[in-house]
């Protein structure tokens, strides 16, 4: 019915998460009325893409080998934040109140879906514990998926002299950590507590 470009277009839109065909259609007519230099930036930005790599410290995302995070020398290596994806990163430094590393599983331990713990960045994490390292806050959002990714990260980080910690339960069960709002987020942070207080 449409040009073969506009419904390639179409198609290319509805692969996006939640977009189906009438809001992948909506989409092509908005960017059909726009003008040539906004679709060249976005012709661009989008071609930036690839370019884009994970850290291969933390796994966060960068366009070099080294996250601004793990570049950044003002940062304490004394603690280290562990979060699923590196949209929690973003919503964790919204807050400003925490100033420590992070490492980025890109996932979590889930049976249903078929994903164990060597499918997700745990390895990474266990080789970045030093002598340094005194604190890994778990800060996997509060579904069944988190909670049980927390506990195993608990239960093999036993042994390695730091203290664990996950954030407080200020985020409802649920949740994703990135639509949490900075006030919660600080409160969760601040509240943190030890996964297993026996």
């Amino acid at each position: 019915m449409y040009p073969k470009n506009f419904e390639k277009l179409i198609a290319a839109l509805e692969t996006l998460p939640g977009v189906g065909n009438k809001t992948a259609q909506r989409y092509a007519f908005s960017l059909l009325d726009r003008n040539v230099e906004n679709i060249d930036e976005m012709i661009e930005s989008l071609q930036g893409i690839r370019h884009i790599r994970r850290c291969r410290t933390c796994g966060f995302l960068s366009d070099e080998d080294e996250c601004l995070f793990c570049k950044d020398k003002t940062r304490s290596g004394k603690t280290i934040m562990v979060v699923a994806y590196p949209q929690d990163v973003v919503a964790i430094e919204k807050t400003g109140s925490y100033k420590g590393l992070y490492h980025v599983l890109n996932g979590l331990i889930s049976s249903s879906k078929g994903i164990y713990p060597e499918d997700i960045g745990i390895d990474g994490l266990l080789k970045r514990i030093t002598q340094e390292t005194k604190e890994v806050i778990i800060a996997t959002s509060p579904t069944m998926d988190g909670e049980m990714t927390a506990l195993y990260l608990d239960k093999i980080l036993k042994d390695k002299g730091v203290l664990v910690t996950r954030l407080a339960h200020g985020l409802p069960m649920g949740a994703s950590l990135d639509y949490a709002d900075e006030l919660t987020l600080i409160k969760a942070l601040d509240n943190r507590r030890k996964i297993n207080d026996e």
